[in-house]
């Protein structure tokens, strides 16, 4: 899973207190949102699916004043409304642009979140259940996809946060959901180090890349190859790289620079992803690492390992060392 702040130019949010908090669910059919809402509501979030974002300043204005908690617009209830391309009168632009008019009003906080998946992954699901993709028609489940991925666009480049659930289980989902949006969660910047595997793919997600394919693989010493760069055998093996002191103090080095900066440019979610070949070992040993260094300054990373579970084999490192 991955989670972060989507390149582009979204509207500016305000950083102050504000009485209503929103967050908006959308993404592609069968990316995980009726999940998402649902570990919403477990959190406390009042959720509202398949509303039409056309009527959403009209919500926030009728809904209760705080005080009246687990109704909708209640202080002690944030709203979590949830769309896609099938709610009545879905029009991307028109709703980027009810976005930037929400933006302007001083009493509320929004975040839109955008659930993405990959299309083999959609296909699939869609396959797996038997359902027809609603743009699809009499034609392929990909073709379907791709048109509404064509359609989304709009607001995928504006979302503040984009979750990837191509490699999640549902369980992967609710987690990520919990870790970033619980009621405990930081109302400052959140920040994200993530590991992955390069085989299976970019994390499209992220503000930071650094690739750890530089350093020893241990997939190639026979006893390290079934441990994770969790376990402290695969640790000596990496700090044990000449490059790996002077590497990582430099990539800690200019983190730690460049979060002061986010926060000052409004940031709210920052992703700092680590790769290697299968992202079992270098890249989580690294996400470790940084994760450690940053909560040694006081901040509180999440912390997601993509690929960890998956497993590496010869096929996906290579078929010789490297």
């Amino acid at each position: 899973m991955t989670s972060e702040s989507t390149h582009g130019s979204p509207p500016q949010r305000s950083t102050t207190q504000r009485s209503t908090k929103v967050l908006l669910v959308t993404g592609m059919l069968g990316a995980g949102k009726t999940t998402a809402l649902r570990a919403l509501e477990d959190l406390g979030w009042e959720p509202v699916d398949n509303f039409p974002v056309r009527l959403i300043g009209r919500l926030l204005h009728t809904a209760p004043g705080p005080g009246h908690e687990g109704e909708a617009g209640g202080g002690d209830a944030p709203l979590a409304i949830g769309f896609d391309s099938r709610t009545r009168g879905f029009d991307p632009h028109a709703i980027v642009a009810e976005i930037a008019a929400i933006a302007e009003d001083e009493d509320v906080s929004f975040t839109l979140l955008y659930l993405d998946c990959g299309a083999e992954e959609l296909e699939r699901r869609y396959n797996e259940t038997r359902r027809r993709h609603p743009l699809a028609g009499d034609r392929p489940v990909a073709e379907g996809i791709s048109a509404e991925r064509e359609i989304m666009e709009p607001l995928r480049r504006i979302a503040d946060v984009v979750i990837s659930t191509t490699q999640f289980s549902t369980n992967d989902l609710q987690r990520t959901i919990r870790e970033l949006f619980a009621p405990s969660a930081p109302q400052d910047m959140t920040v994200t180090v993530s590991s992955f595997g390069f085989s299976r793919g970019m994390v499209p997600t992220a503000d930071l890349v650094f690739d750890m394919r530089f350093l020893d693989n241990p997939h190639w010493i026979d006893e390290l190859r079934p441990l994770t760069g969790r376990d402290e055998p695969v640790a000596e093996h990496i700090r044990a790289d000449p490059a790996w002191d002077e590497a990582f103090a430099r990539i800690r080095g200019l983190v730690l620079m460049l979060l002061p900066r986010y926060e000052a440019q409004g940031k709210a979610y920052v992703n700092i992803a680590f790769g290697c070949t299968g992202g079992k070992h270098r890249s989580v040993f690294a996400a470790e690492s940084l994760a450690r260094a940053l909560r040694e300054k006081g901040r509180s990373p999440t912390l997601l390992h993509r690929n960890l579970d998956s497993g590496t084999n010869d096929l996906v490192e290579g078929s010789t060392r490297s």
